[in-house]
């Protein structure tokens, strides 16, 4: 399954790569929303994982357009803001159109396990898109 990741923290952004592609997903990666909504027109992930606190385009901001140019695109949010801003961000991205939301730090295998319960193993010739 292809994956994009968009990150604005480097480390982070490679440890989640790290952990996708062990569990043997293709990982696209991006550093900010305005870089995400590039690298999903281009590469039409099945699945995007975003921060929401991003410089340049924030991650509600992100899902908007995501989802207004693919309504049934399966998006996780995460957030490691303060302890308040995360009680406000991670509801807010689920009301935009999240599907799971996470805090940081991510917990692997709850992460891989949301995956695996959303897109059961498929062989490439049956992936979506």
């Amino acid at each position: 399954m292809k994956i994009l990741v968009i990150e604005d923290v480097r480390v982070e952004r490679k440890i989640l790569k790290q952990w996708l592609e062990e569990a043997g997903h293709e990982v696209i990666e991006a550093a900010n929303g305005v870089e995400g909504l590039a690298r999903y027109h281009e590469t039409l992930p099945d699945l995007v994982i975003t921060d929401i606190v991003m410089p340049e385009k924030e991650g509600i901001e992100l899902m908007i357009d995501l989802l207004k140019a693919a309504p049934d695109l399966t998006i996780f949010a995460m957030s490691g803001a303060g302890n308040n801003e995360v009680g406000e961000y991670l509801p807010l991205a689920k009301c935009v159109g999240a599907i799971r939301t996470f805090s940081k730090p991510i917990d692997k295998l709850e992460l891989l396990n949301a995956i695996a319960s959303l897109f059961p193993r498929s062989t490439p010739s049956q992936a979506k898109r």
